[in-house]
């Protein structure tokens, strides 16, 4: 295969570099800020589209991220590419204050006390222990074991519905923080970049007449 990786990553690998990119988050930040400024569309869109994957990583769908992005992307008619870009807004340095701003800012919404709740672990430790038992309730349904659904549906109640409620308000006031911070930075970008553009193909242009004027000429002697 043309694009086949020469150097085989181990799982071990592969899951370091997914928390701490190679090169570091601050170089990941400049490659996909780079990939954003260069996209071939309007500041608007372009800017639409980051404001969809910004306000995406403030929801509790961990893992549907990117399909979360390009479903709303597309409702907001935004640049879907710019979608999926933005929602790296979310990644292992950010993804505990967002979840904890959008945890408070949704028990506060719905009235409920923290003390009432079940909550007895880390932030991280209440997503993954749901993904397990969610994994192992779907293979009972098939192995004929008894499921167990009591301590998702406490997850559920507790964690994953205050989290998407109370994303509402950090996730739309961020998404548009970055939406008018975007669209002069991309216009500017834009300008410049065909500005340099039109100067090397008038530098082309004239290179060229000089070269025709040039075989025109008679030979002298």
């Amino acid at each position: 295969m043309v694009f086949k990786r020469r150097d085989k990553r181990s799982w071990l690998r592969a899951t370091w570099e997914a928390i701490y990119p190679k090169g570091g988050w601050t170089r990941a930040f400049h490659y996909v800020k780079h990939r954003v400024r260069r996209l071939p569309d309007s500041p608007e869109r372009i800017a639409r589209g980051i404001f969809v994957g910004v306000f995406t990583s403030f929801t509790p769908f961990f893992g549907l991220h990117f399909v979360v992005a390009l479903l709303l992307g597309r409702l907001m008619n935004g640049n879907l590419f710019a979608s999926v870009l933005a929602t790296f807004f979310g990644n292992p340095l950010t993804f505990v204050p967002i979840g904890y701003a959008s945890l408070k800012t949704g028990y506060f919404l719905m009235g409920i006390n923290e003390d009432t709740t079940h909550i007895r672990h880390g932030f991280g430790e209440m997503f993954v222990g749901a993904s397990r038992d969610l994994w192992v309730n779907l293979k009972a349904l098939f192995t004929g074991q008894d499921a167990d659904w009591r301590g998702l549906i406490e997850f559920y109640d507790d964690v994953f519905y205050p989290y998407m409620i109370g994303a509402l308000i950090p996730g739309v006031i961020t998404g548009l923080v970055c939406y008018y911070l975007s669209v002069p930075v991309i216009r500017a970008y834009q300008k410049r970049r065909n500005k340099g553009v039109l100067k090397a193909r008038l530098a082309r242009l004239k290179q060229k007449a000089v070269e025709k004027t040039a075989k025109k000429e008679p030979k002298q002697g």
